[in-house]
């Protein structure tokens, strides 16, 4: 069976871009049902250096993300100390099976400023596919040398 990227796994904006700041950017909280796995990116534009990034997966019993009080992803951090040459990178956590139904990131960016693009999750290895892309993928294809 051939596995194709867009027919196994969702893929979807969880936050718009942030201008430069230190303030936290949360995420929107995403539904795990169905999926087994969800990894979040974080694309950074501008990074001032000593800024301070951290991107951190949390669960949740319920689709908030204030209440019931939700609980870090225990391995789901990833923490990063910038230099000149950490403008236009990305910051990448997966999650394997969460305990919650669901989750959500938050990107920390502390000392320095730092710019956002945007913040992606993908969940992968649906219990049904092909999965059904939402509605932020404007357009999409796929080709198989066996098609």
């Amino acid at each position: 069976m051939i596995q194709s990227l867009l027919a196994d796994t969702k893929i979807i904006r969880v936050s718009n871009g942030a201008a430069a700041g230190t303030s936290a950017v949360t995420s929107s909280v995403v539904d795990m049902q169905g999926y087994q796995g969800i990894c979040f990116i974080a694309s950074l534009g501008t990074v001032v250096d000593a800024s301070v990034l951290t991107l951190t997966v949390n669960e949740n019993t319920a689709n908030s993300t204030s209440s019931p009080t939700p609980v870090a992803v225990t391995g789901g951090a990833t923490q990063a100390f910038t230099a000149s040459t950490s403008s236009n990178t990305d910051l990448i956590v997966d999650v394997v099976r969460p305990k919650d139904r669901y989750v959500y990131c938050v990107l920390t960016r502390t000392a320095q400023n730092a710019t956002v693009n945007a913040i992606y999750a993908i969940l992968y290895k649906a219990n049904t596919r092909p999965v059904t892309q939402t509605t932020n993928i404007l357009a999409s294809a796929s080709s198989s040398p066996e098609a």
